[in-house]
């Protein structure tokens, strides 16, 4: 592998904090019956596993508090909020 294709593989894979953050908020998405899955095109609820991703993403918001930029911070904040309203009403359906 030349050093030019080595450098446009490693470019086309890098993700940066917001990419992950945006990644995870769409697989919570996916689960709780907001998006379709990619690979099925089917919308499906898993609720607990929903929960599970919005709680990592809870996390990494206390752990990153302090080392993340005023954009890196306000999409994560949005991000939760826009997936605890879905969860709730998500819950609500179910009911």
């Amino acid at each position: 592998m030349t050093d030019q294709s080595k450098t446009k593989k490693s470019e086309g894979s890098s993700i940066d904090f917001s990419g992950f953050v945006l990644s995870l908020a769409q697989s919570a998405a996916i689960d709780l019956g907001d998006a379709p899955h990619k690979d099925t095109g089917k919308v499906e609820r898993d609720l607990p596993q929903a929960k599970q991703t919005i709680d990592i993403l809870h996390l990494l918001r206390a752990k990153t508090q302090g080392n993340l930029d005023g954009d890196e911070t306000r999409l994560l904040d949005g991000l939760l909020y826009q997936l605890q309203i879905s969860f709730v009403e998500a819950q609500q359906l179910k009911k």
